[in-house]
């Protein structure tokens, strides 16, 4: 079940940024209140289950932490990026027309941009919801929730506020993002991760 669990919040969450970005006007602007609702959510939800990574870059922090093996984390990848993909053609059914305004990114800046907020989201999984120090307590979900909500206010703008390979997938599919710059957000996220982890380790030896 926890792959089921990962195509699930994936789909969710990457469903309620199409959703709450495309043809909203103003109310566009409460996007992030959304999402990071959603995902803090969702994580609750599948966190006793799957871990709730609902993030191919988390699934590599994890792997490169030790909490999860590397059958279990490429399965989750393909389970997240179908479930980001379906919830994308799911919102142009609902939608409609997609927007004809693509985000225009300077690499450079957007590169850097998803590095800090995918190392910030990753940071704060593995120290909230895998470290023993930590173990049990009741604010992962709204910690991790917090993040992608001050990620997306800081960087939209410069980035797209993806930090997830799933979620850059599917605002590519949906034309908020060309396709040119899915390269940005995978180097990004997933070196965002790797570092994460790494700094993690070094934390934690005995972990």
């Amino acid at each position: 079940m926890k792959y089921v669990y990962e195509f699930i919040g994936t789909f969710f969450l990457v469903f309620t940024v199409g959703m709450t970005v495309i043809n909203t006007g103003n109310v566009a602007m409460l996007a992030p209140l959304a999402i990071g609702a959603v995902l803090a959510a969702l994580v609750y939800s599948g966190g006793h289950v799957s871990g709730a990574h609902y993030n191919p870059a988390v699934s590599l922090s994890a792997f490169i932490r030790g909490s999860l093996s590397f059958l279990d984390m490429s399965i989750y990848w393909v389970a997240q990026l179908i479930a980001g993909a379906l919830a994308a053609y799911l919102t142009i059914y609902f939608k409609g027309d997609l927007p004809q305004n693509p985000l225009q990114l300077d690499p450079a800046k957007a590169l850097i941009a998803e590095f800090l907020f995918t190392f910030a989201l990753c940071y704060v999984v593995l120290n909230t919801a895998t470290a023993i120090a930590t173990k049990g307590n009741s604010y992962y979900g709204l910690a991790i929730g917090f993040v992608v909500l001050a990620g997306a206010y800081a960087v939209g703008t410069i980035s797209g506020a993806a930090f997830n390979p799933a979620v850059a997938l599917g605002i590519s599919i949906l034309n908020l993002s060309t396709w040119e710059n899915f390269w940005i957000f995978l180097s990004a996220n997933l070196v965002g991760g790797a570092v994460a982890a790494l700094i993690f380790k070094l934390a934690h030896p005995h972990e």
